[in-house]
């Protein structure tokens, strides 16, 4: 009888040890799978679909029926906000507020309209570190430009000559950095993406205050060769620093929200646009990676699939390929999109496609052939 006030927490103490052991060892009882990424692009060409309330929802619909989960509408893009933007409007950078035809907030209204249908919002800041040459930005703040060798401050990329913030001045980060909060603070959105411009191209960083930068820590100036490895390196280094701040301040914020990366395949976003992107994976620095493998045939878009960094990336965290589903002066027959997704997907990789408008409304193939195409395509779950 002396040792009667040990009995019930002894048996308390059993009954915890089988409850672990039985969640461990019952085949029922797991973390739930991550959500397989089955996304679109919503790019400014779907801008008479995002102003307007009523083909906004027929749209939504479409996806929603279609089997889609995530949307990617573009906020950032050509130095303007698509949201109403306290930041833009006080820098002097914007002196209109983006609003639909309804006279609403377009990311409001996507939140809102998209959750309702059970789609993911991830706003898109697709320019990232560019804008336009002519953009208020790079006009009132020429000192936030980067600069090539030569002292050039543009290039030219898929939206044509633009030039490029600098991703190491302190002012630049600050600025971008509150377009970020103010989505994150002010709406209920899923997350944010940045893509392939979330870099810098190699040529650039010779620009007075980074020239200054490396000469105070290196004692000697940058590398005359912009693709010496160490100059590569420190410039990339630095990009991570800064998506690390950023980071951090998101999840102080919302910590649910996650971060998504669009890049190309690794050796081209580090080499050419100092984006360390698999570096970010492998320090928890994002959530999801949506690789862009944009290519003309099944052959060159599968070979792609085999690059290491994929298979490195997928068992950390939600990967997917950005598949092309058209463009208005080059369209993509179905059977391409189809079999480009079924092969990524068989490998146990999400999906998103570039862009709505190529989906089923900008195509040679009837609507709803491209519809029954997509829901064909998406109704079954994709492989592990």
């Amino acid at each position: 009888m002396k040792h009667q006030p040990l009995q019930l927490p002894l048996l308390l103490l059993l009954t915890v040890l089988l409850v672990q052991l039985s969640a461990f060892w019952l085949p029922g009882v797991a973390e739930p799978r991550a959500v397989e990424v089955r996304g679109v692009w919503m790019t400014a060409n779907d801008m008479p679909i995002l102003r307007d309330r009523q083909r906004l929802g027929i749209a939504l619909d479409q996806l929603s029926r279609s089997g889609f989960n995530t949307i990617y509408p573009v906020m950032w893009n050509s130095g303007m906000t698509y949201y109403p933007s306290v930041a833009m409007q006080r820098r002097g950078f914007q002196s209109f507020t983006f609003r639909g035809l309804q006279g609403q907030d377009l990311l409001e209204e996507l939140v809102s309209q998209g959750h309702a249908r059970g789609l993911r919002v991830i706003p898109w800041f697709e320019f990232g570190f560019m804008v336009p040459p002519g953009s208020e930005i790079a006009r009132l703040h020429p000192d936030w430009l980067s600069r090539t060798r030569t002292g050039g401050t543009t290039s030219i990329s898929a939206a044509g000559e633009v030039a490029w913030l600098n991703p190491f001045h302190p002012e630049v980060k600050t600025f971008l950095s509150e377009l970020v909060l103010e989505v994150v603070s002010g709406y209920d959105a899923d997350g944010l993406q940045f893509d392939d411009h979330f870099s810098l191209p190699n040529a650039f960083g010779y620009d007075p205050f980074t020239v200054e930068q490396v000469r105070l820590e290196t004692k000697k100036p940058p590398p005359a060769e912009a693709t010496n490895p160490a100059w590569v390196q420190w410039r990339a280094d630095r990009i991570t620093a800064f998506l690390a701040e950023l980071r951090q301040v998101i999840r102080s914020r919302k910590p649910q929200v996650l971060v998504s990366i669009s890049p190309n395949y690794h050796d081209f976003a580090f080499k050419l646009q100092l984006q360390n992107w698999l570096v970010w994976v492998r320090r928890g620095l994002i959530d999801e990676v949506v690789v862009q493998v944009y290519r003309p045939d099944l052959e060159s878009f599968a070979s792609e699939l085999n690059r290491p960094e994929l298979e490195a990336s997928r068992t950390l965290l939600p990967t997917a390929i950005g598949i092309m589903a058209g463009q208005r002066q080059s369209p993509v027959p179905m059977e391409r999109i189809f079999a480009q997704a079924q092969a990524a997907r068989q490998r146990g990789l999400g999906v998103a496609f570039f862009s709505f408008e190529s989906l089923w409304e900008r195509s040679e193939e009837p609507v709803e052939t491209r519809l029954q195409g997509f829901r064909t395509l998406l109704a079954s779950p994709g492989g592990s």
